[in-house]
């Protein structure tokens, strides 16, 4: 009876930090959460749990890849990140409590916390399919940052690195891993979502401009027809003569005799050699376009 008591007492403040993603892939932002996890349990042992969704749109990862994927790029928080046959936060949850947990803490994207507060409270208590949980007390708190399994999010999301997956990027992808990661693991990553996406695997991995080819003008600029350092050109909007002193991804720096600007591409033209500024404007009436005024 003494033995049961001091359970009970046991039980009764017994506190587990835990959430629930799908890291497909894995990206900083969920360092960033498993971070906030582990301080928000700070003595109390805090579990991250993974999805078993597996497709080639937005879960391109099968579930063993990237638990050993998390893993190795958390490697802090690897205890942590488990392995579990829980499918769904119900299910994570019956199997807490029935591990003795009777103080429930989630910690979620900032713009989930309202979603995920309703979930769990509406079965406290009551059984389903899931099983039955009935914790004493149940909270969700913020993570500091949104979701970072949801689309759109700011900085490098989980969906926006599918994308560079997806667009064959491999330089836009690595900027959502850890700077821990060595290169070799982050193209194992990369050719592992693009494999799953029902895509070839990557072999040559040169660091290039990825452009989409919205405009003959961009085309030109990528493949060196357009631009080079040096060129003399005219600002449009100014009439101001310069030359082309850096080129960026979509934009080039001009110096001109009032200083140094950055402009977008169609907002300078190239002088044709032999002609001069006057000789250019002429030609472009003659062809019936405007000269924007100053």
């Amino acid at each position: 009876m003494v033995g049961s008591f001091k359970q009970y007492l046991v039980e009764e403040n017994k506190i587990v930090v835990f959430s629930f993603g799908r890291m497909n892939p894995p990206t900083i932002g969920h360092g960033k959460l498993l971070d906030a996890m582990a301080k928000t349990a700070g003595k109390n042992p805090y579990r991250m749990y993974l999805s078993h969704s597996q497709d080639n749109k937005k879960n391109p990862l099968i579930y063993k890849d990237k638990l050993k994927t998390a893993r190795t790029m958390f490697p802090r928080h690897a205890r942590s990140i488990l392995k579990s046959d829980s499918k769904n936060i119900f299910q994570v949850a019956t199997n807490l409590y029935n591990e003795g947990y009777r103080n429930l803490i989630m910690v979620v994207g900032s713009d989930r916390i309202r979603e995920f507060d309703i979930l769990l409270s509406k079965y406290n208590g009551k059984k389903g399919q899931h099983g039955f949980y009935n914790f004493m007390d149940i909270k969700v708190v913020s993570a500091g940052d949104r979701d970072p399994d949801a689309e759109g999010a700011t900085g490098m999301s989980a969906s926006k690195m599918r994308a560079a997956a997806s667009s064959d990027d491999f330089t836009k992808f690595s900027q959502g891993l850890p700077k821990t990661v060595n290169n070799a693991f982050a193209k194992n990553i990369f050719n592992a979502v693009r494999k799953g996406m029902g895509l070839k695997e990557q072999r040559d991995f040169k660091k290039h401009v990825q452009l989409k080819p919205v405009s003959e003008t961009r085309e030109a600029f990528v493949t060196g027809d357009l631009f080079s350092i040096g060129d003399q050109v005219v600002i449009t909007e100014t009439n101001e003569v310069g030359f082309v002193k850096g080129l960026g991804s979509n934009y080039v720096i001009i110096e001109t005799a009032k200083g140094v600007y950055r402009k977008w591409l169609d907002a300078v033209e190239k002088i044709e050699e032999g002609n001069g500024l006057w000789a250019n404007i002429r030609a472009k009436k003659a062809r019936g376009e405007k000269m924007r005024k100053k």
